[in-house]
């Protein structure tokens, strides 16, 4: 008994030094110094490479930090890791989108839709990938998809005014209506409906 508390002891530093980096990284992160943030998570990395949960936090800290090449590769690690992880799909997506990559936004979002087909932000990331292709019949498919599930989505009623819009759609004025009573300051309709 006294050797397994022995061995317990040992351990315990180990862990809590762990979280305590992890807790320094999060409080870095609040403070929007993301580079430190990563930093004091780097010893971490070099005894734990493959881990799942500090490749997704590290593709998560170099996106805060705009560095897309560096958090795409975490991101990926993180996917390759666990194969059925949603966050660092997302986070795939999230920055092919950013970077202006449709194609590969749009071939990442099918992927993930594969694994969970009303995965809300995959939905909507696929639609603006689609948006951005112009592929507004294949946007407007999944947009009614989503608000036949979310009826009350702002973001899905966004994108529907934007294909509405980039089409002459009459409709596009009641979206506006439906937008503005469930978020009557909303930025993209005020900006929309400047630019007629």
């Amino acid at each position: 008994m006294l050797a397994g508390l022995t061995l317990l002891a040992a351990s315990q530093p180990k862990s809590d030094s762990v979280k305590q980096l992890y807790v320094k990284s999060y409080d870095y992160e609040q403070m929007g110094k993301y580079d430190e943030a990563i930093k004091v998570l780097t010893p971490l990395y070099k005894k734990y490479a493959n881990g799942y949960t500090l490749n997704l936090r590290f593709g998560w800290l170099f996106f805060r930090e705009k560095k897309y090449k560096n958090s795409l590769m975490y991101y990926q690690k993180a996917s390759i890791i666990s194969p059925y992880a949603i966050n660092p799909r997302l986070g795939i997506i999230h920055v092919y989108l950013l970077t202006e990559a449709y194609k590969k936004a749009e071939s990442a979002a099918q992927e993930l839709l594969k694994i969970d087909y009303y995965n809300y932000y995959a939905n909507l990331y696929m639609i603006k990938a689609l948006i951005a292709e112009k592929k507004f019949n294949a946007a407007l498919q999944m947009v009614h998809k989503m608000l036949a599930v979310y009826p009350a989505s702002v973001p899905f009623l966004e994108q529907l005014a934007r294909i509405y819009k980039a089409t002459g759609n009459s409709y596009l004025q009641k979206v506006y209506e439906d937008i503005l009573i469930l978020d009557p300051n909303n930025v993209m309709v005020r900006s929309m409906q400047k630019v007629k």
